[in-house]
């Protein structure tokens, strides 16, 4: 079977060389065991998965005996079913402290980050492992953290000038999504998502946090990908599904956490106007939630009426893994003020703000750019060219009131 290289991997194998553990976590099924089985088959370091119940009751019996008999370097799987084990983790890497000694893997993070954080804190490297990206699918050797510097996009037109662009290809991207077993074309997606979902209910949901109705929970889902691109509602999100506000801030939760979801924050420093300071929500792969808001084909889709959203999605989710792939924490936000302007995404780096809007169109107008006056509105802090990021062949000048603005192809992300 085909390996489809992951950007990751040069992240791992740096953090290995800086950290006594590296742990990799995510939601299930996005590749953290064959990634990580890669770099350690490599090096000869042993393997054992807590999926065993056989190693896992072992290891909860007796961890400081189970880690004798497991002498480092050690690769650990599905680590989460055992946290009590990262308190003799530490004492071993406090005790022998060298780098790489202990690779880990965790299916979702629950309580998993935080027991990590605090007991290894100093000791361990963590990367958040996402579905594969448009780059990775498509065997793009760039992993460069998507920032839209003028470098950053006269790179990538070198590169990518002679692709063909090519809209039908990007909503097929869309409608699939990125988990490793889809992509490779071993099980149909509608399948695996079915399979999916269960196994995240039954093994994660359930088993973790004690979620009484399954059915109830699998509705909450499929409610909260029908709004993937919107600003979050707790009431009107439990409305739909017949269950507390509270109840519906918890699950929420869950999905974030486990991976599947992710918050984009508002951004709110140096601003002279009063913004909003709810986050929006972004499924992070497109192909599970057009699963959850039963979608038929690519076609049907991109002439629906959540297309601007799922697209939008699409982006803000390829980004998130331009960081993630990368060790860091992505350092993007949204803007929206009480007068309802809007810029869906706002990359700051180095005290400079790259303002971006997201439109699935491909021929971007003036209109597309309307909103980049708003920037005047943030002080202290310089704010870089306007970006549109839409489905155009090529890199486009678009004229504003103001200023030109760039409009770039969605493969450039």
């Amino acid at each position: 079977m085909k390996f489809i290289k992951r950007h990751a991997e040069k992240t791992i194998e740096r953090l290995s060389s800086s950290y006594p553990a590296v742990l990799i976590t995510g939601a299930r099924q996005t590749g953290k065991t064959t990634l990580l089985k890669k770099i350690t088959d490599s090096q000869n370091i042993q393997y054992l998965t807590f999926d065993d119940p056989i190693e896992e009751q072992s290891a909860k019996n007796d961890p400081k005996s189970f880690l004798e008999f497991h002498p480092y370097p050690f690769m650990f799987d599905e680590i989460q079913y055992i946290p009590d084990l990262f308190r003799y983790l530490k004492i071993q890497i406090d005790q022998n402290r060298q780098n790489g000694m202990y690779f880990l893997t965790g299916s979702q993070q629950f309580k998993l980050m935080e027991t990590a954080s605090e007991s290894l804190s100093g000791r361990i490297g963590i990367v958040q492992l996402y579905p594969l990206s448009a780059r990775e699918i498509r065997e793009d050797e760039n992993s460069e953290s998507f920032i839209p510097t003028k470098d950053f996009i006269l790179a990538r037109n070198s590169l990518l000038k002679q692709r063909d662009s090519n809209v039908k290809k990007t909503w097929l991207s869309i409608y699939t999504g990125g988990y490793p077993e889809v992509v490779k074309g071993n099980v149909l997606p509608k399948d695996f998502y079915a399979n999916y979902l269960k196994t995240y209910i039954e093994r994660d949901i359930k088993k973790l946090t004690q979620v009484a109705d399954e059915m109830q929970f699998l509705q909450f889902i499929s409610v909260a990908a029908a709004r993937t691109g919107q600003l979050v509602n707790y009431s009107d999100i439990s409305k739909d599904c017949g269950i507390s506000e509270v109840t519906a801030k918890k699950w929420l939760s869950l999905l974030v956490s486990s991976g599947l979801v992710y918050l984009l924050q508002p951004y709110s420093a140096n601003i002279e106007k009063r913004v909003v300071k709810t986050a929006k929500l972004y499924f992070m792969d497109t192909g599970l939630a057009a699963y959850l808001t039963r979608w038929s084909n690519p076609d049907v889709m991109q002439s629906g009426a959540m297309a601007g959203a799922f697209f939008e999605t699409y982006v803000i989710s390829e980004i998130i893994k331009s960081f993630s792939n990368n060790g860091e924490e992505p350092p993007i936000y949204f803007y929206r003020d009480k007068d309802k302007y809007e810029i869906d995404l706002l990359i700051e780096q180095n005290n400079i703000l790259y303002p971006v809007e997201i439109k699935k169109t491909a021929t971007p107008s003036s209109d597309d750019a309307k909103n980049f006056f708003i920037t005047n509105r943030i002080k202290n802090i310089k704010i870089a060219q306007g970006i549109i990021i839409c489905n155009c062949s090529q890199v486009l000048n678009v004229k504003n009131k103001d200023s030109s603005v760039l409009a770039i192809p969605v493969e450039y992300i």
